[in-house]
């Protein structure tokens, strides 16, 4: 484990974005948040294909297209800083108030956007709180102002329904949650955040307009976007310079089974935005493909590099997991590299919690390892080679 500072390079990172919004784009913001109140037209949802952002006169409706993993039907909500302005318009449909002032939040990755927006101290209560590694939101846990409310599916409704809590950010697999449905018939708004399930690196980064609209910083949660947007172009151009592609693979065994990304996923789309060769590139869904040992090393076995080898952190600890890893020239050659070094205080992987709202840190990472002279001055900051 390393002894670094996860915040300080948060803070250092969003240094641009809190210029740019406080002394750059004033006036601009203030424009902005007038234009939102008068239009009637969808918002600029660029990239991301699981939620979607529409602007009226008096509200705002968020629609999440893709709650969970094959949804069979949307989630709408009415956002309004008034209810009695808009209730005689909608029946039968969930009105929220917003700014929100108490959430539950469900996965690590919904941390960073609530700090990035400066409203982490909504935070009121979170499953496992050991997962998260920010030292913000950690100092808020050991005042007691997060609560643990239990692993998963064994929540303590209890505990929640006695929090209340303006709304649940849910993160499920599936629409079988009893906790879920449980608190909804307390009168409790749960708000699927499917982030997880984005085909591509600045869709899952544009989450961060979802909660835009949950607190009323639309034009705030748009200008931050526009810079990661930025940052990210600009690296994918850099990427672009090198004539040589060099070949790929990632992931690790679990259960005799060697899970990798399929083709059409974002990692997929990160490594085809480094300028990489990706060996699975060409294969059909989102989510992962489960092979064989023989598969992979038939295909793999002579990869330039291999990128992300699980929770493994020296060539030592993979080889004594399995021997056959050393088949692999990218094992022999030194050429593994893995995001799993980065901790936070309670063990917490940095990656996992922050990579969705910095793809361009992530894409730079790539970049440097795999052309290291396209950016001469850059250090890695998730990617480290193995021990």
């Amino acid at each position: 484990m390393h002894n670094f500072s996860p915040q300080k390079y948060f803070n250092y990172f969003f240094i641009l974005a809190l210029v740019f919004l406080t002394i750059s784009c004033k006036k601009e913001l203030k424009k902005n948040n007038n234009t939102i109140q008068n239009k009637s037209t969808k918002s600029f949802i660029k990239y991301a294909k699981g939620f979607d952002i529409e602007q009226h006169k008096n509200y705002t409706k968020l629609i999440i297209k893709s709650p969970y993993p094959d949804a069979k039907s949307a989630q709408e909500f009415i956002l309004t800083t008034d209810k009695n302005k808009v209730i005689h318009l909608f029946e039968n449909q969930k009105i929220i108030e917003v700014p929100l002032q108490k959430i539950i939040a469900t996965s690590t990755t919904h941390i960073p956007m609530l700090e990035i927006l400066g409203e982490e101290k909504s935070l009121i209560g979170f499953p496992h709180t050991d997962y998260i590694s920010s030292e913000k939101t950690r100092k808020l846990i050991g005042k007691g102002k997060v609560k643990n409310i239990g692993q998963e599916q064994d929540f303590n409704t209890e505990l929640i329904l006695g929090m209340h809590p303006d709304a649940i950010i849910g993160f499920s697999m599936g629409n079988n949650s009893k906790m879920y449905q449980l608190v909804e018939k307390n009168g409790i708004d749960v708000i699927y955040n499917g982030e997880w399930l984005e085909e591509t690196p600045l869709g899952r980064a544009e989450w961060i307009k979802f909660f835009g609209v949950l607190y009323n910083k639309n034009a705030q949660a748009d200008s931050i976007f526009q810079i990661i947007e930025k940052k990210y172009i600009a690296a994918k151009k850099i990427a672009q310079q090198d004539t040589i592609k060099p070949t790929i693979f990632t992931g690790t065994l679990f259960k005799d089974k060697w899970n990798l990304p399929a083709g059409e996923s974002f990692m997929a789309q990160l490594f085809k935005d480094a300028n990489t060769n990706y060996i699975w590139k060409n294969t059909k869904g989102q989510g992962s493909i489960i092979l064989s040992f023989e598969s992979v090393l038939d295909k793999a076995k002579n990869a330039d590099y291999w990128i992300g080898s699980g929770y493994f952190t020296s060539f030592d600890a993979l080889a004594n997991n399995n021997k056959h890893y050393i088949q692999f020239d990218a094992f022999e050659r030194k050429f593994i590299y893995t995001y799993s070094k980065k901790r936070g205080a309670n063990g917490g992987v940095l990656y996992f919690e922050l990579a969705p709202i910095m793809p361009h840190i992530v894409l730079q990472d790539l970049i440097k390892v795999t052309h290291p002279a396209l950016l001469p001055n850059y250090q890695p900051y998730f990617l480290e080679k193995l021990d």
